[in-house]
């Protein structure tokens, strides 16, 4: 998913995405070791993927944050 599409999901998805993609790259991670993994670049797209839905909850967290501060 590139970040366009990452965006119009809501937080409750965001959460739902990153927990479906850690359980990809765990196993991935698992058939790395016993040495049946068979596309090693998945490995680096899942990380690049979950360092964007983590980049795109901190910017909501700060913007709510500053929304906040200017409402008070």
């Amino acid at each position: 998913m590139d970040a366009a599409e990452l965006r119009a999901l809501t937080d409750e998805e965001l959460d739902e995405r990153i927990d479906e993609i850690k359980t990809e790259w765990r196993d991935l991670r698992f058939d790395e070791a016993v040495g049946r993994l068979t596309n090693p670049m998945r490995i680096r797209q899942i990380k690049r993927e979950i360092a964007r839905i983590k980049t795109i909850q901190k910017e909501r967290q700060i913007a709510k944050e500053i929304e906040e501060q200017l409402a008070s």
